[in-house]
């Protein structure tokens, strides 16, 4: 699949680049993007919510009523979930929620997300650049000299470049990431994907 590469400015550089198919042109497995995403987003979650349980709860352990000849069940603490303000029966304690997949199927992953953007055209290669230093309007005018300022894009980059992510860290839809980090869900989150020339490669290389 040969895609046009793009300058800084916008314009087409009258160059070609070759996307493999066996990244960018496979069929699509949506149950690896589905396992892929649903590790992601178990993740983020902190885990820490925590409800007190009878055992937690301050009060009296004084039997509150008599065993028999109250026409109610027997009740032996004040503390006991049936009560208000009693402790919360088998409630929410802290976890971890995060699972396994193996490195195969995040690759596969990975693989269906770029071909699902390719496919749609979401895809646009620019040439390599960097900023001398970080301002948001420079970032700005990249995003508008591609019609792409009111879209989520994500730029990956082959590694980190401190001035292009401090110049795109204000615009609340465009987010930078590296070959390395480049996950399923940012993929599929973005409307346009940005990849550097030189990023082609690298992730043919890491997804082989």
């Amino acid at each position: 699949m040969k895609v046009s590469v793009y300058k800084n400015s916008g314009k087409d550089s009258g160059k070609k680049i070759d996307l493999a198919d066996e990244i960018f042109g496979i069929e699509p497995n949506d149950h690896a993007i589905y396992m892929d995403v649903k590790q992601y987003m178990a993740n983020q979650r902190q885990g820490t919510h925590k409800a007190k349980e009878r055992a937690d709860i301050v009060g009296s352990t004084r039997k509150i009523k008599r065993q028999k000849g109250t026409g109610t069940a027997r009740a032996g603490s004040i503390k006991s979930p049936l009560f208000r303000g009693g402790g919360r029966a088998f409630g929410p304690r802290p976890r971890d929620y995060g699972f396994k997949l193996n490195k195969k199927l995040k690759s596969v992953a990975r693989k269906s997300a770029l071909s699902y953007k390719a496919k749609e055209d979401g895809i646009k290669v620019l040439e390599d650049f960097n900023f001398d230093a970080p301002k948001t309007k420079d970032y700005l005018k990249l995003l508008t000299s591609l019609k792409l300022q009111d879209k989520k894009t994500l730029l990956v980059l082959p590694e980190a470049d401190k001035n292009i992510v401090l110049s795109s860290r204000n615009l609340p839809k465009a987010k930078v990431t590296t070959v390395d980090t480049l996950h399923t869900y940012e993929v599929l989150h973005a409307d346009n994907l940005l990849i550097s020339e030189s990023s082609v490669e690298k992730i043919e290389t890491l997804l082989k």
